[in-house]
């Protein structure tokens, strides 16, 4: 399993052979046993076998493809329209509008997925996230028919790997690792040793070569505010950051 999860790779190209549903209800069913905050599940999973669908979510996304070519397609939510329905069923109401309780169903779908991910690929799949499900989430939505209360927050496929790819650089533990209180001066040593090793990597690895180090992909990834729609839509969706 350490293996497993430390030789990860994201696989964006399959082979045309589907995830055989039994498989693919195990692989749920581990999702489901993640942790998840005092028993609320707030997740549910859009399974799309549709290949029109497909096809759309594919242009939606920005990424044709993993949709195109994965043995298995799916749409990973926040979910708190079940919660509700649960209550109305009981005679009571809830709210899931304030911050609290987005951190909560973020939390929730992000542990799910990821434990659909391993599941996956302790069984030999290969699977990608795809957070270009989030280019355009209203349609995505509305191409999905989904309830107020639950909200896209990233596709993930699962295949048969059609390619090999190299496992990405992380930093070395001391980065990430704190002991009693946050060392801010190891930096100074930690971050210019890791730009030499993504740069590297960037370099040689098989496809997508670029000559970039680390902190200046952040920069550029985080140096514009990036889908600044996201807050109207979950707004929308009945999360309103009270």
């Amino acid at each position: 399993m350490i293996e497993s999860l430390m030789t990860h790779s994201s696989i964006r190209r399959y082979k045309n052979e589907p995830v055989q549903p039994d498989v693919l209800h195990t692989i749920i069913r581990a999702g489901q046993h993640a942790s998840t905050a005092n028993g609320v599940q707030a997740y549910s999973v859009i399974h799309v076998t549709d290949e029109e669908k497909k096809k759309q979510l594919a242009e939606l996304s920005k990424n044709p493809t993993q949709f195109n070519t994965a043995g298995a397609v799916l749409i990973l939510c926040m979910d708190f329209y079940r919660i509700k329905e649960a209550a109305r069923q009981a005679g009571k109401d809830v709210s899931f509008d304030l911050a609290e309780n987005l951190l909560v169903a973020t939390t929730d779908v992000a542990l799910f997925a990821q434990n659909i991910a391993v599941a996956a690929e302790s069984l030999g799949f290969g699977i990608c996230y795809i957070g270009g499900v989030r280019n355009a989430p209203e349609e995505i939505s509305e191409l999905l028919e989904l309830p107020e209360g639950v909200a896209p927050m990233y596709g993930l496929t699962i295949g048969v790997p059609d390619e090999e790819r190299e496992v990405k650089p992380r930093f070395p533990i001391e980065a990430v690792m704190h002991e009693n209180t946050y060392h801010t001066k190891k930096y100074d040593e930690l971050i210019p040793a890791y730009d030499e090793a993504m740069k590297d990597y960037y370099q040689t690895r098989g496809e997508n070569q670029k000559s970039q180090t680390w902190s200046q992909s952040m920069a550029a990834f985080l140096g514009e505010p990036r889908r600044p729609y996201m807050k109207d839509f979950l707004q929308k969706r009945g999360f309103d950051f009270k």
